[in-house]
């Protein structure tokens, strides 16, 4: 092969993780653009907003950088990546909390509502609109399965937690959402 056939060669996602933790930035960098969608994608089905999702995405990007080290290989990146999406989700919305609660306390406004509101008329937009109402673990796991398309056991890998959980989870997911849909006249 000639050197201009090499170069034309995609690395793989291990050898970017490699490369990245090594201290190759350009090998970090091509990492994070090829999967920033991706990232994109699981925090925009996570919070609804366009702005949180974004902030979500830059906070995964910061992270990475710090734990890119840590990533063994045990199992595949995206994996490994939706963890720390979720993380990333999970600790947004708790400062969220905090500083509404905050602003509650000092007789402010509560945080600016950002984009991406879903359309009254779109029924499936009003469906993530009530599957981010669900508790925590209901909601990730409805986000990965049916958002994101993964087996229970590929979710239960994201999520930290044993197959059937996510299975449970996903039954008692369903139990809510139907009486949230039926009460929001979506029978």
């Amino acid at each position: 092969m000639t050197a201009m056939m090499l170069d034309d060669i995609e690395p793989s996602d291990l050898d970017l993780i490699a490369g990245a933790q090594q201290g190759d930035r350009a090998a970090f960098g091509k990492l994070v653009e090829r999967h920033y969608d991706f990232v994109y994608r699981v925090a925009w089905r996570w919070s609804g907003r366009k702005a949180d999702a974004e902030d979500i995405a830059q906070e995964v990007c910061i992270r990475l950088g710090r734990a890119i080290g840590t990533y063994r290989g045990g199992g595949a990146f995206t994996t490994w990546l939706y963890a720390v999406t979720l993380n990333a989700a999970r600790d947004l919305s708790r400062r969220q909390a905090r500083e509404t609660a905050k602003a509650e306390a000092f007789g402010r406004h509560a945080l600016v509502e950002g984009q991406g509101t879903p359309d009254a008329d779109d029924r499936a937009e009003r469906l993530w609109a009530a599957v981010r109402e669900l508790p925590g673990k209901q909601r990730d796991a409805v986000l990965l399965v049916y958002g994101e398309g993964l087996s229970h056991a590929a979710a239960a890998d994201a999520m930290a937690c044993a197959e059937a959980t996510v299975s449970w989870h996903i039954h008692e997911a369903k139990k809510r959402l139907k009486a949230l849909m039926l009460s929001a006249g979506e029978g």
